[in-house]
């Protein structure tokens, strides 16, 4: 089989320089995979459900030449397997996809570069179906953007692919087809060849399709299908001059990144704290607790009743300080509860204001208040009953009599001039008002989205509330709504002024899952809708100083994860990348506190990182052995910048600056505050300079 193997291949590389009109000296291999590295069984994650979401996840990562692009909630998480036939291995595309997913994703592996520009891509596979698409996707920009030629029914089609106008569905723009014999199960070659705005495409045996387009320049190469194909060769191939142009690119890509790492304090280790038995993934608050002016930090176990992450509640709190030492503990701690794809309701907050924390929480059906330094219960009350409401899809009702609690935040909607008052939400349908003596106040139903955002929109003094696509006033009036106007759920909302310190109206961000992301003004007009896919975990700061206002950076997850687009004050793209292939939280970076700020991708030393307002990686993880699950971005060591905090179930590092800590006037950017802490929330980091 190997010597069949090394006959076929040498076949296909005479092929393309007679098939291929931009071949004329393709000598220059940039890959060569028959996947004989490869572990012969699951290729794909398995199934990360949600958790990929906002934790690293190492299945996610790439495993030599490859990683997978893309998968939803379902079965296409387990597509790509690499089997044994004949004794060779091939890399096997096992899941079928619906008519529905075709319209926006697809299941595909790549590989590559995205400086490669001009080559040639030879690919021999087998699609076991004529009734979905199979082939080879080149100058690749992300799984929403690049060229696919491939075979669909009994034809050879070529075709551009990018992001859509509507909804979450794809705009595939056909540039050629032909009529094409060949039976499933039978191996195909196919090869295409890029030179700046000329495609030629052509399958061994059949004809050839040629187009112009410039919209794709540069890019990787992947495999797709959305019917069961096996893929046995790859073989990317340019001129020796494109190969040197490549190579010189992608070095002064790693100049420039080495130059901006080496400009910014490196990461220094500062604590590390263990948390064995009551650890989490990443389900941390944190504040000070017992009065001593240090941050402390607030560990919760959930139990989950499910189905999946559905009507989960707080199962066990522990509350640490920094030096490891148990304060206190609620609930008893099961090493078996340290996964989580969802909020649940826990917070540290001041709640009356008096100087001290106390912990709010959901837990038995009972909303409880208690001692931030002990955990001792002040007062408490029963959550609101489960409202009646016709069953929603993907949304079942639930077998409980009271709601267990999503999540908590707090706001001002009577005026006090302090955060006094609580909106506890169930998963998606419901929310209620509370006042600080848990006395409720009103509450309203719509689609509440994941977390809300408060702000005081009309200059009275109470606040306004954003829950998921409406706006309500203090008293729960709904002001507006786009309930209906807009699909699926609100992943990340805030009100923001983008023009930064100048007078001018705030907007509505929404990351709006599969309805992308949009921004509304104050009386819910929508002027900008950008259709990128499943957008969620925005954040707003100053990412670059020579834009006026403040920028906007969102990451994309289910059917198209680990696309990061870049927006100016104005909600306009100015860039997009794809670093990755899971999602992140995006968080905020005040690193070196001189006014412009970064986001931390991901703790992962090879794919993850700290990246600033271009794109680029600005700040390497150290390869240490820290935990990489989870991170979370504050100020700990109280020199206005922001500290690294990484963990896992097991584990907590805290990184400060190898030059903490700094003196003179700093950045001290004005953030949600910790009290309203959520796996979902938008971040907002709002200029500010220490005195």
């Amino acid at each position: 089989m190997r010597r069949l193997e090394q006959c076929i291949a040498a076949a296909i590389v005479a092929w393309i320089v007679s098939a291929s009109a931009a071949a004329e000296d393709q000598s220059a291999v940039l890959l060569e995979d028959r996947f004989e590295t490869q572990r012969v069984g699951m290729f794909s994650a398995g199934v990360v459900g949600a958790h990929a979401e906002y934790h690293f996840l190492p299945e996610v990562a790439p495993k030599g030449n490859w990683v997978v692009s893309c998968f939803r909630s379902d079965g296409s998480q387990r597509a790509w397997r690499v089997l044994l036939d004949d004794g060779a291995r091939i890399m096997y595309q096992s899941y079928r996809a619906s008519k529905e997913e075709r319209t926006y994703t697809h299941p595909m592996l790549i590989a590559g570069d995205p400086l490669w520009r001009d080559y040639t891509l030879s690919v021999r596979f087998a699609p076991e179906a004529d009734d979905g698409q199979s082939g080879v996707v080149f100058r690749y920009r992300n799984d929403r953007c690049y060229y696919f030629f491939g075979v669909h029914g009994k034809e050879l089609i070529l075709k551009r692919v990018q992001h859509g106008r509507v909804f979450h569905d794809l705009d595939e723009k056909v540039l050629g087809r032909a009529e094409f014999s060949w039976k499933p199960g039978q191996y195909l070659t196919a090869v295409v060849s890029v030179a700046g705005n000329r495609i030629r495409a052509a399958m061994e045996g059949g004809p050839a399709l040629e187009a112009s387009d410039a919209t794709f320049a540069e890019g990787k190469i992947g495999l797709t299908s959305d019917v069961p194909t096996r893929f046995s060769y790859v073989r990317v191939a340019a001129a020796e001059a494109e190969k040197k142009r490549f190579e010189s690119a992608r070095a002064a890509r790693e100049r420039e990144e080495a130059r901006l790492q080496a400009a910014n304090p490196k990461m220094v280790l500062w604590k590390t704290i263990q948390t064995p038995g009551f650890g989490v993934g990443r389900n941390l608050r944190f504040g000070d607790l017992d009065g001593d002016k240090q941050i402390d930090i607030l560990v919760c176990q959930m139990l989950h009743h499910g189905p999946k992450d559905r009507n989960s509640e707080v199962s066990c709190l522990t509350a640490i300080t920094l030096e490891g030492k148990i304060l206190w503990q609620i609930g008893t701690p099961d090493a078996w509860k340290d996964g989580l794809t969802n909020d649940v309701a826990f917070q540290i907050h001041d709640l009356d204001g008096d100087g001290k924390n106390e912990v709010i929480y959901c837990k038995n059906m009972e909303l409880i208040v208690a001692d931030g330094a002990t955990g001792k219960t002040k007062y408490k009350a029963p959550t609101p009953p489960v409202p009646a409401a016709p069953k929603q899809k993907n949304q079942p009702g639930s077998a409980f009599p009271r709601i267990l609690g999503d999540s908590l935040f707090f706001c001002d909607v009577r005026g006090t001039g302090h955060p006094r008052d609580i909106l506890l939400k169930d998963r998606y349908t419901h929310f209620w008002i509370f006042n600080d003596r848990l006395e409720p106040l009103w509450d309203a139903a719509c689609n509440t989205g994941h977390y809300p955002y408060a702000c005081d929109i009309d200059n009275d003094g109470k606040d306004e509330l954003v829950v998921g696509y409406s706006l309500f006033d203090h008293d729960g009036k709904r002001l507006w709504s786009l309930d209906g106007k807009m699909q699926d759920h609100a992943d990340g909302v805030a009100i923001v002024n983008f023009g930064g310190k100048t007078a001018v109206e705030p907007r509505l961000l929404c990351a709006a899952s599969d309805e992308g992301i949009f921004f509304a003004d104050m009386k819910g007009n929508v002027v900008a809708h950008h259709h990128f896919g499943h957008v969620q975990n925005p954040t707003v700061a100053n990412f670059r100083s020579d834009l006026p206002g403040l920028e906007t950076v969102s990451i994309n997850f289910w059917g198209n994860q680990g696309i990061v687009h870049f927006f100016d004050a104005e909600g306009r793209l100015y860039h997009d990348f794809e670093p990755c292939q899971h999602g992140s939280m995006m968080l905020p970076l005040n690193w070196t506190g001189r006014g412009e700020e970064y986001f931390v991708l991901s703790p992962d030393v090879e794919t993850g990182g700290v990246f600033d307002g271009w794109g680029r990686k600005v700040l390497q993880f150290p390869g240490d052995g820290h935990p990489d699950l989870c991170n979370a971005v504050l100020d700990v060591t109280g020199d206005c910048r922001d500290e690294i905090v990484v963990w896992d179930p097991y584990e907590i590092w805290i990184y400060t600056q190898s030059d903490n800590p700094k003196k003179g006037k700093l950045y001290k950017p004005v953030r949600n505050p910790l009290y309203n802490y959520s796996n979902y929330q938008a971040t907002v980091s709002l200029p500010g300079w220490s005195e």
